[in-house]
């Protein structure tokens, strides 16, 4: 052991259960795009345009998941994207990947702890966002560095929450349209869903594609964290089992919660309410998700969504600390940031790499200065271009992935989770996040600002200086399938795993 007492072992420890990863799989992802942003998507694109802009997403991260699926089951390897980046594309991609994703989860952490401040002041107004976000934050490093167990636990019970909620709302949503439960003294809004219907004869598409283009983003943040099960595999009992069943509630999930959810709130508030936009402006009491229990009859309906949105909040920030230190712990493993970063602590826990995190998602502390929703919108602009830049990377290391597998002579019968519509479903998820990248934020250039220029376009000009950087510094090549390493890490099949060196 080291002095600090941190270098006691070199291995992850393979401690979540098959229920851990399942509930992680099935709540990873249900959050504050969920709850708040909702609003905000239905009122900008319309009850049709936002259906359509989720379902492309939804469409793309089930590809893209099960992309990472036949991946991650057949290498099960820590720091799930970098490493297949390295591998399969090109160790500078990995490299740029790699920080990119780093930096994208800790403002997704930042973002949380804005959004709890911004939550908690339904309770206690007039408070200061900072101190609120410094207790938030100490409350998910005491969970991350805890153990890995511990992370599991409080994903499980959080996401569980979550997905019970969820699926509370959506059976009330219904009955409400079915005319069983009272709605409040509104009429149900069919007209929404009527082409000649809703304001200027637009609905449901008011603002056309530019309106479907700019949730895009949106839909992304809310459907970040998905990606979390490449990165647990390695932290997984029994990856070969438990990671392609968490992948296939995927498609569910979408289907389920984000499609039935903007159904039902389409169909019971007109898109022109304005406290649909009151709600992605950060104003709690006006979700969608109250909007509809209040309607309902419950009358503590703000309360309890508050209660359910702070666990929600405090859930994404869990699973984006936890992805960013690991990701950061293996890349410091091989070399791709300072070695320093790489030591685990006795029970197998990168502390280092965790309170690093911890302090660029401590940047939600100036909140209070620039102000809250400034503050959430930025750090969720530069969260979603990241989380998009990964999945990018997820689908076109798939894509070669299987040419390789080919190549060297092994049949597709040997792997032990194959991946459907292959390559179309990879192709077109690479052709989606491309799309989305260049365009998602497009108004930036109607009303110039280097701000939002930086927030929302920001990272793309800075992972082309990391990836050629790295590229010049490194001399490294494009990948050929002849040499791409398949070989599976060590000790994939017993209880821990050694975070593998690659050159």
């Amino acid at each position: 052991m080291g002095k600090d007492g941190i270098h006691e072992r070199e291995n992850l420890e393979r401690g979540l259960k098959s229920r851990h990863l399942t509930m992680i799989a099935i709540g990873g992802t249900i959050g504050t795009g969920l709850f708040l942003a909702m609003g905000g998507t239905i009122h900008d694109a319309g009850p049709g345009g936002a259906v359509l802009a989720y379902a492309i997403m939804g469409v793309v991260v089930y590809f893209m998941m099960t992309a990472l699926g036949e991946i991650a089951t057949e290498l099960p390897v820590p720091g799930a994207f970098t490493a297949y980046a390295d591998r399969f594309i090109d160790p500078a991609w990995g490299f740029m990947n790699g920080w990119s994703y780093w930096f994208g989860c800790a403002m997704t952490v930042a973002a949380e702890l804005i959004a709890g401040s911004i939550i908690i002041k339904y309770w206690f107004p007039g408070t200061n966002s900072s101190l609120w976000a410094m207790l938030f934050l100490a409350i998910l490093m005491a969970i991350n560095l805890f153990s890995v167990k511990g992370f599991g636990e409080a994903e499980y019970w959080f996401a569980g929450i979550k997905v019970v909620v969820t699926i509370i709302f959506l059976i009330v949503g219904v009955l409400m349209i079915a005319g069983i439960m009272g709605v409040g003294g509104h009429e149900v809004e069919f007209s929404n869903w009527v082409l000649d219907g809703g304001e200027a004869g637009k609905a449901p598409f008011p603002n056309g594609a530019g309106g479907v283009i700019l949730v895009f983003l949106v839909a992304a943040f809310s459907f970040s964290n998905t990606e979390v099960i490449g990165l647990t595999a390695a932290e997984s009992e029994n990856p070969s089992k438990d990671v392609p069943k968490a992948i296939k509630s995927v498609f569910w999930r979408i289907l389920i919660f984000y499609i039935g959810a903007i159904l039902v709130i389409a169909t019971l508030i007109p898109f022109t309410e304005p406290t649909l936009l009151d709600a992605a402006e950060d104003n709690i009491a006006a979700s969608p998700f109250t909007i509809v229990f209040k309607n309902a009859g419950f009358a503590a309906a703000a309360s309890l969504m508050n209660a359910v949105i702070l666990t929600s909040v405090l859930s994404c920030g869990n699973a984006s600390l936890y992805c960013a230190s690991r990701t950061i712990q293996v890349m410091a493993k091989k070399g791709a940031a300072p070695s320093y970063f790489a030591k685990l602590n006795n029970k197998g826990v990168p502390v280092r790499a965790i309170v690093l995190t911890g302090l660029i998602a401590s940047s939600a502390f100036i909140a209070s200065l620039v102000g809250d929703g400034v503050a959430y919108t930025a750090a969720y602009y530069l969260c979603g271009v990241a989380g998009i830049v990964n999945w990018l990377t997820i689908s076109l290391a798939h894509y070669r992935f299987r040419k390789g597998w080919i190549k060297q002579g092994h049949s597709l019968d040997e792997l032990k989770y194959k991946a459907p519509c292959y390559p179309y479903g990879t192709l077109f998820s690479i052709t989606i996040c491309t799309f989305v990248l260049i365009t998602c934020n497009y108004w930036v250039f109607s009303d110039f600002s280097w701000f939002n220029f930086i927030t929302s376009y920001g990272l793309i000009p800075l992972g082309f200086i990391f990836f050629f950087g790295y590229k010049k510094k490194k001399h490294t090549k494009w990948v050929r399938y002849e040499d791409m390493d398949f070989t599976p890490p060590e000790g994939a099949d017993r209880h821990s795993i050694s975070a593998i060196e690659m050159d």
